[in-house]
């Protein structure tokens, strides 16, 4: 066991498959973790399980999506390994047995996530109907499934358009890394099948929105409340859609419904570093140089907060390429998953279903 490293193993797994979503690559890890490790009791299992997931959140910036997998994953081992008892009252199986059951069924569940995608394209291809501008955002792959599934389905007569909103390079990691701008793959690929593309900056979304029959975007989780937490700029983006009085379509795959009920934006579990203040040119914060008073007596008032037992049990985003917010289920027209057509009100029925 000393050799595995769950952490690389996510990394390498996202890496090499560009089609995987974080809750997914999650849940592989966690399979390849059991399928590496030594234990020989449930305990043991459970605790390694406990501890390994608990070191890939801590390792991740914003955990939030991630969650979704290796929570639900977890809810599924420790029922599992539950003993089974026999009419006799005793138990059976050994735990080999058991683990090699656990492992099975676990590869068997990330193939069925990954499958999703395709469902939820054959579900949200009839929201895009002859005539239609679609706008959308971000790089979500479900989205991106979705509108080549409408475009191939057209049979070599598309008769939709898409406005693509590209984010701000300055805060994207291409603009360091050199690599293409998220979504310009999605973009690629819906030119090649003959959809017509349009790529718009964030701030022209206002003005391209009289031109806009539908918004679609993607989730990284969608919150017990039917509202969901998505790229930075997802939320504003449904505040404009309201106000234009344009629908607004979420796709998103069940294994991203997180057991979280935020109550706004700064009620999510991870620390954004969005909003920083500045007292000089020399690039010295509120967070990391000399306090007002005023954040001084918030610290101290706040000292649950700020112990050191809390700060480890808390994520940090701490670049705006890896911030998100919270969109309210209020502006949310629809959420289209797998199973189907949601209501935001339907969430929480669904969650019961997912893991009770």
């Amino acid at each position: 066991m000393a050799d595995f490293d769950i952490v690389s193993t996510y990394r390498n797994l996202l890496s090499s498959d560009p089609e995987l979503t974080m809750p997914v690559a999650a849940i592989e890890s966690l399979v390849e973790l059991l399928a590496h490790s030594r234990a020989s009791t449930v305990s043991e299992t459970l605790d390694l399980l406990n501890t390994s997931i608990l070191h890939l959140k801590r390792s991740i910036p914003n955990s939030l999506s991630l969650s979704a997998g290796t929570d639900l994953f977890q809810r599924y081992l420790t029922t599992t390994l539950n003993p089974r008892p026999t009419s006799s009252g005793a138990a059976v199986g050994d735990f080999h047995t058991i683990r090699q059951h656990l492992i099975s069924n676990g590869r068997l569940f990330v193939t069925r996530a990954k499958a999703g995608r395709e469902k939820i394209a054959a579900f949200g291809k009839h929201f895009v109907r002859d005539g239609t501008t679609v706008l959308t955002s971000g790089g979500s792959r479900v989205v991106g499934a979705l509108l080549r599934r409408a475009a191939e389905d057209s049979k070599g007569s598309v008769r939709f358009r898409v406005i693509y909103v590209l984010p701000d390079p300055s805060s994207t990691q291409s603009a360091s890394s050199g690599s293409a701008p998220e979504g310009h793959h999605i973009i690629d690929s819906l030119r090649e099948l003959g959809v017509p593309v349009a790529t718009i900056p964030q701030g022209a979304v206002g003005y391209a929105l009289g031109k806009v029959d539908l918004v679609i975007v993607g989730a990284e989780g969608v919150v017990e409340n039917g509202g969901i937490i998505s790229r930075l700029g997802t939320y504003q983006l449904g505040l404009l859609a309201r106000a234009a009085v344009k629908p607004f379509y979420v796709v998103a795959e069940s294994h991203k419904f997180v057991r979280l009920y935020p109550l706004g934006q700064y009620d999510l579990g991870i620390e954004q570093r969005i909003i920083e203040f500045r007292t000089s040119t020399s690039g010295t914060t509120e967070e990391d140089g000399m306090k007002t008073p005023m954040a001084l007596e918030e610290k101290e008032t706040q000292g649950g907060y700020f112990d050191d037992k809390a700060m480890q049990t808390k994520s940090f985003a701490g670049e705006v390429k890896d911030a998100v917010d919270f969109t309210p289920p209020d502006l949310i027209s629809a959420l289209i998953t797998e199973s189907g057509v949601l209501t935001p009100s339907a969430v929480s029925e669904e969650l019961i279903k997912i893991w009770f």
